[in-house]
Protein backbone atom coordinates (compact mmCIF):
# COMPACT_ATOMS: atom_id res chain seq x y z
CA UNK A 1 0.00 0.00 0.00
CA UNK A 2 1.45 3.31 -0.97
CA UNK A 3 1.50 6.48 1.59
CA UNK A 4 -1.53 7.79 0.39
CA UNK A 5 -3.11 4.56 0.91
CA UNK A 6 -1.94 4.38 4.47
CA UNK A 7 -3.09 8.07 5.40
CA UNK A 8 -6.17 7.13 3.89
CA UNK A 9 -6.64 4.08 6.25
CA UNK A 10 -5.11 5.52 8.79
CA UNK A 11 -7.85 8.23 8.77
CA UNK A 12 -10.69 5.99 8.47
CA UNK A 13 -10.16 4.00 11.13
CA UNK A 14 -13.96 2.57 11.06
CA UNK A 15 -15.59 -0.22 9.65
CA UNK A 16 -18.35 1.82 8.14
CA UNK A 17 -15.24 4.11 6.03
CA UNK A 18 -14.92 7.78 6.10
CA UNK A 19 -17.46 10.61 4.44
CA UNK A 20 -16.53 12.17 1.18
CA UNK A 21 -17.33 14.77 -0.90
CA UNK A 22 -18.20 15.22 -5.13
CA UNK A 23 -16.85 18.53 -6.10
CA UNK A 24 -16.39 19.96 -10.07
CA UNK A 25 -13.27 20.73 -11.23
CA UNK A 26 -11.41 23.07 -10.56
CA UNK A 27 -13.08 24.07 -7.49
CA UNK A 28 -12.25 20.74 -6.32
CA UNK A 29 -8.11 21.21 -6.67
CA UNK A 30 -8.48 24.91 -5.33
CA UNK A 31 -9.55 23.56 -1.83
CA UNK A 32 -5.73 22.34 -1.63
CA UNK A 33 -4.55 25.85 -3.40
CA UNK A 34 -6.53 28.30 -0.77
CA UNK A 35 -9.89 27.80 -0.91
CA UNK A 36 -11.02 27.29 2.88
CA UNK A 37 -15.06 26.86 2.16
CA UNK A 38 -17.23 25.29 -0.35
CA UNK A 39 -20.25 26.86 -1.27
CA UNK A 40 -23.71 24.20 -1.21
CA UNK A 41 -27.34 24.83 -1.32
CA UNK A 42 -28.41 22.85 1.91
CA UNK A 43 -26.77 22.77 5.13
CA UNK A 44 -24.78 19.78 7.24
CA UNK A 45 -24.56 18.83 10.53
CA UNK A 46 -21.23 16.98 9.99
CA UNK A 47 -18.05 18.07 11.09
CA UNK A 48 -14.90 15.72 10.85
CA UNK A 49 -12.86 14.36 8.30
CA UNK A 50 -13.67 14.35 4.67
CA UNK A 51 -12.41 12.94 1.46
CA UNK A 52 -12.42 15.22 -1.35
CA UNK A 53 -13.83 13.97 -5.00
CA UNK A 54 -13.24 15.78 -7.78
CA UNK A 55 -16.17 14.25 -9.91
CA UNK A 56 -15.97 13.45 -13.35
CA UNK A 57 -17.47 16.37 -14.78
CA UNK A 58 -15.81 19.86 -14.88
CA UNK A 59 -17.15 23.14 -14.76
CA UNK A 60 -15.96 25.30 -17.57
CA UNK A 61 -17.81 28.31 -16.36
CA UNK A 62 -16.27 27.58 -13.08
CA UNK A 63 -12.39 27.49 -14.45
CA UNK A 64 -13.04 31.24 -16.70
CA UNK A 65 -14.16 33.03 -13.25
CA UNK A 66 -11.08 31.67 -10.93
CA UNK A 67 -8.97 32.51 -13.73
CA UNK A 68 -10.52 36.00 -14.06
CA UNK A 69 -11.40 36.45 -10.00
CA UNK A 70 -8.36 34.47 -8.36
CA UNK A 71 -5.64 34.68 -10.97
CA UNK A 72 -2.96 33.86 -8.00
CA UNK A 73 -4.84 30.86 -7.58
CA UNK A 74 -5.73 29.80 -11.19
CA UNK A 75 -1.19 29.88 -12.21
CA UNK A 76 -1.17 27.24 -9.34
CA UNK A 77 -2.00 24.45 -11.55
CA UNK A 78 -2.12 23.47 -14.97
CA UNK A 79 -3.87 19.76 -15.17
CA UNK A 80 -6.05 18.06 -12.49
CA UNK A 81 -8.17 14.88 -12.29
CA UNK A 82 -11.21 13.49 -12.82
CA UNK A 83 -13.37 10.87 -11.05
CA UNK A 84 -11.12 10.24 -8.39
CA UNK A 85 -10.68 11.42 -4.29
CA UNK A 86 -7.91 13.51 -4.56
CA UNK A 87 -7.03 14.51 -0.78
CA UNK A 88 -8.69 15.10 2.81
CA UNK A 89 -9.57 18.22 4.82
CA UNK A 90 -10.87 18.82 8.28
CA UNK A 91 -15.14 20.15 7.70
CA UNK A 92 -15.63 22.59 11.11
CA UNK A 93 -18.29 24.25 10.05
CA UNK A 94 -21.21 25.23 8.28
CA UNK A 95 -22.20 28.59 8.16
CA UNK A 96 -24.81 31.06 6.49
CA UNK A 97 -22.08 34.32 6.14
CA UNK A 98 -18.44 34.26 6.09
CA UNK A 99 -15.26 36.64 5.69
CA UNK A 100 -13.23 33.85 2.96
CA UNK A 101 -13.23 35.53 -0.66
CA UNK A 102 -14.30 32.03 -1.63
CA UNK A 103 -17.80 31.95 -0.16
CA UNK A 104 -20.54 32.87 -1.92
CA UNK A 105 -23.65 30.99 0.06
CA UNK A 106 -26.35 30.20 0.69
CA UNK A 107 -24.42 27.71 2.82
CA UNK A 108 -20.68 27.46 3.36
CA UNK A 109 -19.00 24.42 4.56
CA UNK A 110 -15.75 25.96 6.22
CA UNK A 111 -12.59 23.24 5.55
CA UNK A 112 -9.37 22.86 7.44
CA UNK A 113 -5.81 21.10 6.79
CA UNK A 114 -6.09 20.17 3.34
CA UNK A 115 -3.74 17.23 2.62
CA UNK A 116 -3.43 16.99 -1.30
CA UNK A 117 -2.80 13.40 -2.20
CA UNK A 118 0.14 12.79 -4.44
CA UNK A 119 -1.60 10.33 -5.96
CA UNK A 120 -5.48 10.15 -6.40
CA UNK A 121 -7.57 7.17 -5.32
CA UNK A 122 -10.00 6.61 -8.04
CA UNK A 123 -14.22 6.63 -7.08
CA UNK A 124 -17.12 7.02 -8.64
CA UNK A 125 -18.96 9.84 -6.68
CA UNK A 126 -22.22 10.55 -5.29
CA UNK A 127 -24.11 14.12 -4.67
CA UNK A 128 -24.33 15.26 -1.32
CA UNK A 129 -22.06 14.08 1.31
CA UNK A 130 -21.20 10.39 1.00
CA UNK A 131 -20.17 7.33 2.89
CA UNK A 132 -16.89 5.32 1.52
CA UNK A 133 -16.49 2.01 2.92
CA UNK A 134 -13.05 1.18 3.77
CA UNK A 135 -13.05 -1.63 1.54
CA UNK A 136 -14.70 -0.12 -1.62
CA UNK A 137 -11.59 2.30 -2.56
CA UNK A 138 -10.85 1.85 -6.41
CA UNK A 139 -7.69 0.44 -8.26
CA UNK A 140 -9.17 1.72 -12.06
CA UNK A 141 -7.44 4.64 -13.65
CA UNK A 142 -8.27 8.36 -13.31
CA UNK A 143 -8.84 10.82 -16.01
CA UNK A 144 -6.69 13.75 -16.58
CA UNK A 145 -8.03 16.71 -17.43
CA UNK A 146 -4.96 19.10 -18.97
CA UNK A 147 -5.57 22.69 -19.65
CA UNK A 148 -3.79 25.38 -21.19
CA UNK A 149 -4.02 29.08 -20.70
CA UNK A 150 -6.00 30.88 -23.07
Amino acid sequence: MDKDGQMLMGIQGRENGMKAISIKQPWAITIFRGKDIENRTKPSKYRGPLLIHASLRSDREGRAFIEKTFPDVYRKFDFYVLGCIIGKVAMVDCVTDHPSRWFFGPYGYVFENPVLFRKPIPYKGKLGLFNIPDNQIGRASCRERVYHPV
